[in-house]
């Protein structure tokens, strides 16, 4: 909502009889200008038809609608992460069909496409074979505020080599990781030898794509020490591959002016924390979605509600949805 809509808003609010010509005069602004606000305004569920006066309209209240912009933002966040999340789920029951195939021993077809791999020893010396094997291009997303030195230590002998080789490697971090200082060091290494970083307030989980043609994902996201399965099965890797690319589009490349704040004052991750918390979510599982702990989020939440002046976290997303934050 811009400045003019809100002010006409708040007019309606206090002259609830007042019409067109009464707000022009009032605001100062010319009739056409009026006319488009409360076509915002009314697209916003803010005005209704009054009953004591047919044919009028009538604003809303505040809370009422603080109550109809937020649920208006949560579909449209729910929309907005409707198809990565479908992809998700896909991926998730295609990687947990092959790894029980191959589990349980099943001979030919799909589990032939399909390895398990168990231990970090067993990821390392498959990621090994398939570097070297890359001819054009590796996708990968890394979730987490922070990767381990052990794994950054790991990756860059073979980020150095397949780079080197003219291969495209292109990078997804969660936006948190900017705050580590390992992490965000390796990815500017990275992007001065020519691969492709960006970054993310929300990644789906943690994936390796060679070539469009082999996939390496975690057997249980939450904890890659138990292994991951390496598969060819193009269905399962068209999948990944379509998750990855939703997500990058949507994502900051590292570096870029947009990255450290967004033209309404708010870094990505601001911005996300505020759309999760006016969706109902606690702040435990936020911080959980963003890759920060929960004192980052009640301290961010806690800026927030300074920066806008609010004294209470329904002052807040009021004028956050005012200010066009949400």
């Amino acid at each position: 909502m811009d400045s003019h809509t809100e002010a006409v808003y708040q007019e309606m609010l206090a002259r609830p009889a007042g019409g067109v010509a009464e707000l022009c005069g009032l605001l100062g602004l010319p009739e056409s200008t009026v006319r488009g606000c409360l076509d915002q305004l009314a697209d916003l569920q803010l005005l209704r038809s009054s009953r004591d006066d047919p044919g009028a309209l009538r604003a809303v209240s505040p809370e009422r609608g603080l109550e109809l912009i937020l649920r208006r933002q949560e579909d449209e966040l729910l929309l907005r992460q409707q198809e990565l999340a479908l992809g998700k789920a896909a991926a998730a029951r295609a990687v947990a069909e092959y790894a029980s195939l191959h589990t349980d021993g099943a001979a030919g077809g799909a589990a032939d496409a399909t390895e398990r791999l168990v231990g970090l020893d067993a990821i390392q010396a498959k990621l090994e074979v398939l570097t070297e094997a890359l001819s054009e291009e590796c996708l990968s997303v890394m979730p987490g505020a922070a990767q381990s030195q052990s794994s950054l230590d790991a990756s860059r002998p073979l980020d150095e080599e397949a780079l080197g080789r003219g291969v495209s490697i292109l990078t997804l971090y969660q936006d948190s990781a900017r705050n580590d200082p390992a992490t965000y060091a390796y990815a500017r290494w990275m992007t001065e030898l020519g691969g492709m970083v960006r970054t993310c307030p929300v990644l789906p989980p943690r994936l390796l794509v060679f070539d469009r043609e082999v996939a390496i994902v975690p057997l249980d996201p939450t904890n890659s020490r138990l292994g991951a399965l390496c598969t060819r099965e193009p269905g399962i890797v068209a999948s990944l591959v379509a998750l990855f690319e939703q997500t990058w589009h949507t994502a900051v490349p590292l570096g870029t002016a947009q990255a450290q704040g967004t033209q309404t004052g708010l870094t990505p991750g601001e911005q996300e924390l505020l759309r999760l918390l006016a969706a109902g979510m606690t702040d435990e599982n936020a911080g959980k979605r963003l890759g920060i702990s929960l004192r980052t989020v009640r301290r961010q939440m806690a800026s927030l509600m300074e920066r806008l002046n609010a004294s209470s976290r329904f002052e807040a997303g009021l004028k956050a949805a005012q200010s066009g934050w949400l």
